[in-house]
């Protein structure tokens, strides 16, 4: 079979770490007899440099042609970077979020998986880390504070920024429909964040989340306050199978649960719509203190591209390839320098795409 794939390798490390998933789908067609096609495309600080902007309507179309949009990584340093004197709406950022809207990428699944191997790179105490522990986050991504209406004035000479988090029940149910269908899959056990002693919208969204429960019965639901959710991803991780959460939240409480894992450089990355089109990319940074140097660690990378096989181009044996490569490269040794421990074998950004390609 033949897939069109839009390939963004973006700034710092996302031309290394892209270049490995890609070398490793290669493999992957070569062993099961498919045809991946890459059109590279290019947005954040990348277009900004050609371009002027951080996404053009033609770097668009062509995402839209595609059956999968792969990402590396976009932006730079905040408080180095010419891309960041520019206006908000022209930064690096802000052509991520034109995508995601364009694209109605309103689900970001984010698996927080801690492999046997990598117990020791995890931060929290050993007895904690050996229960082990398998998530998916499920993140809101087209609404909320990141999408609603904001503005700086001055009132009295005094300057007042204002965001606006916003939610109508339609964006809740949906990504809601779509948490509790993964869950029938899982451990079917959904875990609702929200801020609902405070907030109107987090009110809502617990309402709604309850209302979609009920065609659900076999998933048990429980509502969880975010700051509450923050503290027992680090006290007891193992109790989670799905989170489900809007778009500030599941940014913030994805990335504390790459954190645990051992590594942020281990967290894959899937955004999609309605449809089987989804943009893959891993969850952490571009990282432009070690573009360049063969240090990225690609796995994040490489198991995006796994998830793009399996949700939406329905390979799952091809996706259990990839998933079963990168363990066996754990399991020998292998590490780059963000999850080595005593008596691993260190690798490079190219070496650790090899290793992976090799045991396909």
């Amino acid at each position: 079979m033949q897939f069109q794939i839009a390939s963004i390798k973006g700034d710092g490390i996302g031309p290394e770490i892209v270049g490995e998933a890609q070398k490793v789908l290669k493999k992957v067609g070569e062993k099961f007899h498919h045809d991946f096609q890459f059109t590279e495309i290019l947005m954040g600080g990348a277009s900004i440099d050609v371009y002027g902007m951080p996404l053009t309507d033609e770097t668009i179309e062509t995402a839209k042609h595609s059956d999968a949009v792969l990402m590396g990584s976009i932006g730079g340093d905040t408080t180095t970077s010419p891309w960041y004197q520019l206006e908000p709406k022209l930064r690096p950022e802000a052509g991520l979020l034109r995508l995601r809207k364009e694209l109605n990428l309103f689900a970001n699944l984010r698996p927080a998986v801690l492999y046997e191997v990598l117990a020791d790179a995890c931060p929290l105490k050993k007895e904690i880390a050996e229960q082990g522990f398998d998530m998916m986050i499920m993140r809101e991504l087209t609404g909320g504070l990141y999408f609603g209406e904001r503005r700086t004035i001055e009132e009295n000479g005094i300057k007042k920024a204002i965001d606006t988090l916003t939610y109508d029940e339609n964006e809740i149910r949906r990504i809601a429909v779509k948490g509790f269908e993964i869950a029938m899959k899982r451990k079917k056990k959904v875990t609702s964040v929200d801020k609902a002693n405070v907030l109107d919208s987090s009110r809502l969204w617990r309402s709604v989340v309850a209302d979609v429960a009920k065609d659900y019965p076999e998933v048990q639901l429980e509502n969880m306050l975010v700051d509450n959710c923050a503290m027992q991803l680090v006290k007891d991780p193992s109790q989670f199978d799905v989170i489900l959460t809007e778009n500030m939240f599941g940014d913030i409480l994805s990335d504390e649960a790459s954190m645990v894992t051992g590594s942020i450089g281990m967290l894959a990355s899937a955004s999609l719509n309605d449809t089987k089109f989804g943009l893959y990319e891993p969850s952490h940074g571009s990282a432009p203190d070690i573009a360049g140097k063969n240090l990225a660690n690609p796995i994040a990378t490489i198991l995006s591209a796994a998830m793009m096989l399996r949700y939406s181009f329905d390979l799952d044996q091809e996706a259990d390839a990839i998933e079963k490569a990168v363990k066996d490269v754990l399991d020998e040794g292998f590490r780059t320098g963000d999850i080595m421990s005593e008596g691993s074998k260190q690798v490079g950004t190219k070496e650790m795409g090899s290793l992976i390609t090799e045991r396909i």
